[in-house]
């Protein structure tokens, strides 16, 4: 796509009452319809009012919480919406590829290929819930997973896509020359195939990573065509963007086939002032010790034991290595802190209101001039959006944030297609055991 022509990308990251820690204790948030599919169905309508690429759900399988399987709740959403992506969190660690394979080939038939698989190794070790003794290193992990897509990828190519050929005369649905056995033997997954479901309407459902280590990064040249990623800084951005997109050309692909998206966590209003009455009620409500005890986990000391405007003691931070949760975002984090000079309390708030992303304040056409920076200089193709309280902050950025955008033509008006392959410019793949077989 030329320079000329670019719009900016926006996902929305989907949660009942906000992405800031004390969002559910603020009047205007729900937590009580957290398993509500109506109120779910409205949001999701929201967002498709302004004309977002699409909404993700993010998924794990330890701890505690009340949230919905992506899988159900997306299927649920699709009949409620038309042209919105429905991107699904789904672990590679704890589930099987001829499941993934047969749950997103459902998933993408019945939204009319609108789905969308964020791929995750699994940060945190679920192995009690899964008869396992313990969870894989970071590098196993992330050998297994890709393998684990490989056959994910040849299971949604074991049909051709005109297969189903549905000849009431000669009494045949499926043309059985055209659907395959893929005998994967690999060092972990042994699978015969062929899936028993028709190829999914997009080819594949959009192959979303969201690890922005080393490995991920390489990962995501590699086989991704958008990546979920958490730069804090503008300058990291630009680095990022530069250093992943640079890293295509090795693998056969253009710039364009990788749609990067970091995250934004807004808080916007009419005003500056309003933006940042809300941010001060919202931190009100989180229990500051407590989150302090969180954000420790990162350092070998209690950040508790420091003074709030000390500054960050980034000599005392974890190296990544024996970081126990995402590795990329606890360089993230570190990074942002020493750019920027964090104290403990901006390392704090920054933690309250974004989980580690990008957090702005600010009114609408504040929050306009710093996607349109980013997305001007090259530090970003759009942004994975987490309002930092729902419903109220997902309204005023479509109802408000949006148009701007639209009325300085860094945004679409219409929806460019009926798949969310169409709305984020990828093309749809070839079936390579096709191609593999005519050559």
């Amino acid at each position: 796509m030329g320079e000329a022509n670019r719009k900016v990308h926006l996902n929305v990251f989907l949660r009942a009452t906000g992405h800031h820690a004390g969002a559910w204790r603020h009047e205007d948030a729900h937590p009580e319809l957290e398993l509500d599919i109506d109120y779910l169905g409205q949001l999701a309508r929201i967002a498709e009012r302004g004309k977002l690429d699409s909404i993700f759900l993010a998924d794990g399988y330890a701890g505690g919480g009340s949230k919905l399987e992506p899988f159900t709740l997306l299927s649920a959403l699709a009949s409620v919406t038309e042209h919105i992506g429905l991107i699904a969190t789904v672990g590679t660690v704890y589930n099987d590829p001829f499941h993934v394979a047969r749950q997103f080939a459902s998933l993408d038939h019945i939204s009319g290929g609108r789905a969308g698989w964020n791929i995750v190794t699994g940060a945190g070790s679920a192995a009690h819930n899964f008869s396992r003794d313990e969870h894989p290193e970071h590098a196993e992990r992330y050998e297994t997973g890709e393998e684990f897509v490989e056959v994910v990828k040849q299971l949604w190519d074991s049909w051709e896509d005109d297969a189903l050929i549905f000849d009431k005369k000669a009494g045949k649905l499926v043309d059985s020359s055209k659907v395959h056995e893929i005998n994967f033997k690999g060092h972990t997954y042994v699978v015969k195939g062929p899936l028993n479901i028709p190829r999914p309407p997009q080819g594949y459902p959009v192959l979303v990573q969201a690890g922005s280590s080393e490995q991920g990064k390489e990962l995501a040249a590699k086989t991704a065509e958008v990546i979920f990623t958490a730069q804090q800084t503008f300058d990291a951005g630009r680095e990022f963007y530069s250093d992943v997109k640079g890293r295509l050309a090795k693998y056969g692909r253009s710039a364009d086939e990788l749609v990067i998206l970091p995250g934004l966590a807004p808080i916007v209003a009419d005003t500056e002032a309003e933006a940042r009455e809300l941010e001060e009620e919202l931190h009100s409500f989180v229990d500051t010790k407590r989150a302090l005890d969180g954000l420790s986990e990162r350092f070998t000391v209690n950040l508790n034991d420091y003074a709030l405007d000390a500054p960050v003691p980034l000599d005392k931070a974890k190296p990544a290595e024996e970081f126990n949760g995402i590795r990329s975002r606890q360089e993230v984090i570190l990074d942002a802190a020493r750019r920027e000079g964090f104290t403990i309390r901006q390392l704090l708030y920054r933690s309250n209101g974004g989980h580690g992303h990008i957090t702005f304040t600010g009114s609408v056409l504040q929050t306009a001039d710093l996607i349109e920076k980013w997305f001007l200089n090259h530090a970003a193709d759009g942004f994975n959006v987490l309002p930092q309280l729902f419903p109220t902050g997902l309204e005023i950025f479509v109802d408000k944030v949006i148009p701007e955008l639209q009325n300085r033509g860094l945004f679409r008006t219409e929806y460019e297609g009926a798949t969310l392959r169409e709305s984020l410019g990828l093309r749809r793949p070839a079936n390579t055991r096709h191609l593999q077989q005519s050559i």
